[in-house]
């Protein structure tokens, strides 16, 4: 079996304060349906579409009108989607990631999607409930704007429950429903003095997958710091005793996922300065690091498969610039590392054209309605479809032509590139992940 090309649509639902922040009205396609013929054409097999509990339920209760119409269309164009229902949300303003009743209230929406859309096999119940959870609840920079270790941590038991029971809901309905559960998977880099740090963010990356499958016992790094955080025993084990393993893992990865650590404040610009309550450092891209072996996505992938064992796709492939031959690189660069990998025996199902419509205002974390906007497969920037390079690349690669897809394109990208460099000269401790000792020191990571 050849690796499949997917495909999705950048569809965030963020509350900042009061006000929702919609991808899928800011890119018109709220109102555009010819936009899924459009992608048809690219003989996409998978299409990451939102049926986001946001979008569908209000005060005056749930509207399907929507979602009817377009996974309809979906289904006569014989795309299978996989459907999210909850992006970066919070849920509607009734709830919050930290809402005691939020597991229940999530599943229960699931619930109703699946007896309305029996014949949907695969979900992404809650995208990136780390991402989601840090952002939110240890960053503030999203609903509900906390700032601690415990509201993290109570973030991504919520969001992480809420994916066991919906999946039980769903599996009510349909018992062949297959969770797709996504997460970024970025690894820290550090100089020697914050390699403690670097091993922290390093075995926290595996949260989500692991609270799911139920690893998460009294042996594992990460039960101290929930434990000390505010999470229960009997909170944790519950995840043992309701164990419910992805079918597959959806991996994240951009080009700026990797991080690197480094004390040494004056060598680096101050906006990338911040902490953990014990050092003050810059957090940084790895990839403008010299010295920084081991960084990009084929490791990533080796480390995932090695891990779990379990099937694995890459569900977001994505460059914000605005020059395509870089979005073309990278698109490359993901593919060439998952043919690889999966050469070696790992189950790697597909590769995921992410934003195929572009995305508003990530460029801030999308805290701010600044305009901002990133093209993608299309550029919707004046609501019309215009074509990037990226889709005649996938219509090659939607026909399994993979070879003649890159080859007219093969110039290295810039972080392929000497001058991508920014920061050199650093000590860098390439040990990788060790054990993580847990003293009841706040563990954060620099706020981005």
């Amino acid at each position: 079996m050849t690796l499949e090309l997917w495909a999705g649509l950048e569809c965030t639902v963020n509350r900042v304060g009061c006000a929702y922040f919609d991808q899928i009205k800011r890119t018109g396609h709220e109102t555009r349906s010819s936009d899924l013929e459009a992608i048809a054409e690219l003989r996409i097999r998978k299409l990451r579409y939102p049926v986001l509990w946001e979008r569908t339920e209000d005060i005056d209760g749930p509207n399907w009108s929507w979602a009817d119409e377009r996974l309809g269309l979906l289904r006569q164009l014989d795309i299978d989607p996989i459907v999210g229902l909850l992006h970066h949300g919070s849920g509607p303003a009734h709830t919050s990631l930290v809402d005691p009743a939020f597991p229940e209230k999530f599943a229960a929406y699931a619930g109703s999607v699946a007896e309305r859309y029996p014949w949907i096999t695969n979900y992404i119940p809650v995208n990136e409930p780390l991402t989601t959870g840090r952002f939110s609840c240890l960053y503030g920079h999203w609903y509900p704007h906390e700032r601690s270790d415990q509201s993290f941590a109570s973030s991504i038991v919520n969001q992480c429950k809420a994916t066991v029971l919906a999946m039980r809901e769903i599996r009510r309905v349909n018992s062949e429903a297959c969770l797709v559960q996504t997460e970024d998977i970025g690894k820290r880099f550090a100089t020697g003095r914050l390699q403690y740090q670097a091993d922290f963010e390093n075995e926290r990356r595996w949260l989500t997958f692991d609270l799911l499958a139920g690893r998460v016992d009294r042996e594992h790094p990460m039960w101290s710091y929930l434990m000390w955080a505010g999470c229960t025993e009997e909170e944790l084990c519950w995840f043992q005793r309701n164990a419910c393993p992805p079918d597959v893992l959806g991996l994240n990865y951009y080009v700026t996922s990797d991080r690197y650590l480094d004390e040494q404040l004056e060598r680096f610009p101050v906006a990338t300065h911040g902490g953990n309550g014990r050092h003050r450092y810059a957090d940084v891209e790895a990839v403008r690091v010299d010295g920084i072996a081991g960084w990009g996505i084929e490791a990533r992938l080796r480390e995932a498969w090695e891990r779990y064992r379990l099937p694995m796709a890459i569900t977001e492939v994505h460059l914000g610039c605005a020059d395509e031959f870089e979005q073309v690189a990278w698109l490359r660069e993901i593919w060439t590392a998952a043919e690889c990998v999966r050469s070696t025996g790992a189950e790697i199902l597909g590769v995921t054209a992410w934003a195929v419509l572009g995305s508003y205002d990530w460029h801030n974390l999308v805290t701010r309605k600044e305009d901002v906007y990133e093209a993608g497969v299309f550029d919707v920037s004046d609501g019309e479809l215009k074509p990037t390079l990226l889709r005649d690349v996938l219509a090659d690669l939607g026909r399994g032509d993979g070879r003649s897809a890159f080859v007219q394109f093969p110039q290295a990208g810039w972080w392929r590139q000497s001058g991508c460099i920014c920061y050199e000269g650093f000590p860098v401790d390439l040990a990788g992940c060790g054990s993580v000792s847990w003293n009841g020191t706040p563990l954060r990571n620099a706020q981005f």
